[in-house]
Order: structure tokens, then sequence, then C-alpha cells
């Protein structure tokens, strides 16, 4: 039997793709939570194929019998992930979402980059997607859609589920914002609005939101609040989903949806690398932006499940 090792850290985004990739693997994995301490702010070509960065109590898991595959994600986890190959004296496979930087490029046995990150480069050991991996899938939303009956129902249709973030590196995600975020969701014309905010939203947006949406008429969710976030609710319940563009973790998990997916990204607040992963979205007829008048009808995007099928190419012979 395969074994597999995933590696997770405190970011959710990653956290949401490697597990995307291993569920969808369909196979038995091990989650090896890693936490870091100072020295992970070391560059990676310094860190190397060591655990140098890598916190005492977590060093402790990362112990022989050696998998056969371990998934990682993120530059943080690379060195990682190489240390675990050199240590089995090169056996265990590497399958790295996102781009790790130079050091140790080629000791990946898969890179999975996303085609917004403009790579150009021939490496045999690259593959590239549309939009992030994630956990969405059919099965999954049929799942919260039965989970959260009893919250949603009673909301009328057509429901419009909000799905709001935070500021990017260009701009802060300001009042104004929320207010145009406001009113272009109510030109939907919502029967019901569904809303749920993230760590990284401010509290000035959240308090314009509640005071625009009708109270009768909204379910919010606050980060924060007692009782589970709904958010994958959301993305079952909702017959129309308005997604802060952000997030390119939060965009593509919407565009799994089989709904239309409206995208709020206001000129100038995107970098270049978000603006090129919209504007894939929405020529490929996942999303449209939110104001501009046009309505993509959905499809379920999911990379997850592209990704896997290719591990499952490349390595079979070597992890059955």
């Amino acid at each position: 039997m395969t074994k597999i090792w995933v590696l997770t850290d405190d970011r959710m985004g990653n956290i949401s793709q490697v597990l995307g990739v291993a569920e969808a693997l369909n196979e038995a994995y091990e989650r090896k939570e890693i936490r870091y301490d100072a020295f992970v702010r070391l560059p990676n070509f310094l860190r190397g194929r060591t655990l140098l960065g890598v916190a005492a109590q977590s060093r402790t898991q990362l112990t022989a019998p050696w998998p056969d595959l371990v998934i990682a994600a993120g530059r943080r986890l690379y060195p990682v992930a190489r240390f675990i190959k050199k240590s089995s004296g090169n056996k265990t496979k590497i399958v790295q979402l996102m781009n790790p930087g130079a050091a140790g490029f080629s000791e990946a046995d898969l890179i999975v980059l996303p085609m917004h990150d403009g790579y150009r480069g021939r490496a045999q050991n690259v593959m590239q997607t549309l939009g992030a991996p994630h956990r969405v899938t059919r099965d999954r939303l049929a799942q919260e859609l039965e989970k959260w009956r009893s919250v949603f129902e009673k909301y009328a249709s057509p429901r419009v589920s909000v799905i709001v973030g935070g500021a990017t590196k260009q701009a802060p995600f300001t009042v104004d914002m929320a207010e145009r975020l406001a009113s272009d969701v109510l030109f939907l014309n919502p029967a019901s609005i569904l809303v749920t905010t993230s760590r990284r939203t401010p509290k000035e947006v959240v308090e314009v939101l509640k005071k625009r949406f009708p109270k009768e008429q909204t379910y919010f969710y606050e980060f924060g609040n007692e009782g589970e976030n709904p958010y994958f609710g959301l993305l079952a319940w909702g017959t129309k989903i308005v997604v802060t563009g952000d997030s390119m973790s939060m965009c593509s998990e919407a565009c799994a949806s089989g709904v239309p997916v409206f995208i709020f990204a206001p000129p100038g607040t995107m970098g270049k690398k978000h603006m090129r992963f919209h504007q894939e979205l929405v020529s490929s007829g996942y999303a449209s932006f939110l104001g501009s008048g046009q309505t993509a009808f959905g499809g379920s995007l999911n990379a997850a499940a592209d990704v896997a099928e290719k591990i499952k190419s490349l390595f079979s012979s070597d992890l059955s």
C-alpha cells in the first residue's frame, strides 16, 4: 500500500490545496502539521534539504519509515519535503504545489503551478493548472447542502452567497469598497443574502455590510463568531456566488459550485497575478466580474482532480 504524507502549516489556502489533492487520490494519508521557529525566515537556498526553520516539536514526527509520496504547498514547506526525500535515500516522490523557488527546483518529481504564475520554463517536472486545487467536489457540496439545510432553507431563493476576504498588497479593503460591494450585490436583486467574512476582513467593512444588507433577508456570519464557519454551506446553498478577488483559493472554490460566480475586484486593488487569474476564469466561462452586467453560468472547476490523475499516471508503478 502506498504511504502518503501530507505536509501542512498555518496557511489555510495552502492547506486546502494539499488536502484537496490528497483526497482526490482516494488513498489513505497521514497529515503532518508543521510549525516553525525563527529560522524559517531564511531563504530556501540556505535551509536546503534540512529541517532548519522547523520547530522542535514538529521534528519528532518526521522520522522513518519514510513515505512513498509527500505532498506539500508553499515555499516554507519545500525544504521539509526535500529533507524527507533525502532521508529516504531519494525513494520518496515529492509533489510540490505552488512555486518553491529556484533552490532544489529539479528535485521535485512534480511541481504544480497555476497558469497565472506566468511560468515560461520548459522543466519536465512542471504541470500548470487553471485555478488552485481545493476540496470542493460535487459530493462535498451535496453533503454540505444537507448539513446546513436547517439553517439556510428558510432563506428565499434566489440566494446570493457573499464570501468576503480582505486587503491585498496593492490596496486596503476600504469602506468605499465595502459600499460598492454592497450596492453591486443588491443590484443582483437577491431574495436573500448569505454572508461569511474571513480573519482578514476589516471590522469597518463588516459594519458597512451589516448596515447595507436588509437584516430580515440576510444571514451574516462574522469570522470569529461562535459555531462552525458556514463557508462550504454558502457554496452549496447559494444560487449565485459573489467572492472578493483577493483570495485565489476562494475564487477557485466558488467556481466549483456550478452556479454563476461574480468576482469583486475593483480596478487598482489587485496585483498582476490576481488580475491574470480573474481574467482566465472569466475567459473560460467560470465567472464574471461583479458589476459588469455579464453572467457566467458556472462549472465545476477543480484542479485537484487533474493533479491526482497526473500523479497516478506518473507514479502508479512506483507507488503501488
